[in-house]
């Protein structure tokens, strides 16, 4: 474990099992550690992981798991339940560590939510949130870097510690202010909230359930699009693509819809792109005459659009409205308390009998949590649910 300066920073390059299982007990002894990661994704479905920063306020590492091939002392760590996380605005940084090292970091503090919830922003980024409460100004020069490349540089390296070195010092400052307000557990229960939802996988049958304009198919259609899907999806886990790589998801909805029964037809197809239909002609035309033997008794129930429900567009008003006045008497942004998209998944979860959230045991955000004793009993009176 090297020591390296660039730019009067210290940091540290950890690169075999040794020095992360020193460095890992050292940490395990701190209060908070600041933590945040390097990854790649461009055609792939799951996240790459290329480098884990994690500083300690007394080291700063850089941790190369690409040469780690045992990372039972960071696990350890990272779910120490008497060591805080501190992390900025993880959603990226916990699919990555999920699909990693089949783990969540436990507890978090996240810096950004932290921030939105002292109404600086709903969602102020890391580099301006230095430079509005340490007035540093951080270079984002290497933030579109290949991470998975060796060796990495020097201003790469730079780059990654700084990510932590001053995330560690907002953590004091943040957390005083959120203790002050008596808001800290809200912090808790937000990443307890964002776990779940990286950690559910959605069943490969229940895939068409979250495709755009399912709502717009029928009968055979939306068989054929529930079994293109649930295809799709196998696909792009089993070969790690992502899933408009295979086919994009439009297509999938225009192929239900047309049912093409041969590759002059697939081609005919608008949107479906040459090496779409050259690589998965066969397979997608499989589907659809497989689609056409199936008795109507196995066809998905329809599924309803959401905003053409009868009390949508009421409901959906009063319970912004709701969440509006409770934002502006909590000095929140709205958007953190009830935003559009939470809204729509609330009323999906109650209306619909088809949702993608209530298969997968994923309660709507503004019943569960920090936010239940604000707005649950309202919010379920405005739909009409008894409490």
């Amino acid at each position: 474990m090297k020591p390296y300066l660039w730019d009067n920073m210290q940091y540290k390059l950890i690169t075999d099992n040794h020095a992360l299982q020193q460095f890992c007990r050292q940490a395990s002894t701190k209060d908070a550690i600041a933590v945040d990661t390097e990854f790649v994704r461009t055609r792939t479905l799951y996240p790459r992981l290329g480098l884990i920063q994690i500083y300690d306020g007394e080291t700063l590492v850089l941790v190369d798991p690409l040469e780690i091939d045992d990372f039972s002392a960071l696990k350890e760590l990272l779910t120490d339940q008497n060591v805080i996380k501190v992390l900025h605005s993880c959603s990226e940084d916990l699919e990555t560590f999920w699909f990693s090292l089949n783990l969540i970091p436990e507890p978090i503090f996240d810096s950004q939510f932290a921030a939105c919830i002292l109404n600086m922003g709903p969602t102020l980024g890391y580099a301006n949130l230095v430079e509005k409460m340490l007035g540093i100004k951080l270079d984002k020069g290497e933030s579109r870097t290949d991470w998975m490349a060796r060796p990495l540089s020097p201003e790469q390296c730079a780059y990654a510690a700084n990510d932590v070195l001053y995330l560690l010092q907002l953590y004091p400052q943040l957390k005083q202010q959120i203790d002050d307000i008596g808001r800290l557990q809200w912090i808790y229960d937000e990443m307890e909230q964002l776990a779940q939802k990286k950690t559910r996988i959605i069943p490969a049958e229940l895939a068409y359930l979250s495709i755009k304009n399912n709502w717009k198919l029928r009968g055979e259609s939306l068989y054929l699009l529930k079994e293109l899907a649930k295809w799709r999806i196998e696909q792009a886990r089993s070969r790690d693509i992502a899933l408009n790589f295979v086919v994009r998801e439009s297509n999938l909805v225009e192929i239900a819809r047309v049912k093409p029964t041969n590759k002059g037809a697939l081609f005919a197809i608008d949107g479906i792109t040459p090496q779409e239909a050259r690589i998965h002609g066969d397979a997608l035309l499989n589907m659809v005459a497989e689609a056409k033997k199936v008795p109507k008794e196995a066809y998905p129930e329809d599924i309803p659009r959401l905003t053409e429900h009868p009390k949508f567009k009421k409901t959906s008003t009063e319970i912004r409205a709701l969440c509006q006045r409770k934002a502006d008497e909590l000095e929140l942004p709205v958007e953190i308390l009830g935003s559009k998209k939470q809204i729509q998944h609330l009323l999906k979860y109650f209306w619909l009998k088809s949702d993608e959230n209530k298969e997968i045991g994923l309660k709507p955000d503004l019943i569960s949590g920090w936010r239940a004793p604000l707005l649950k009993k309202e919010v379920l009176n405005l739909i009409g649910i008894e409490n």
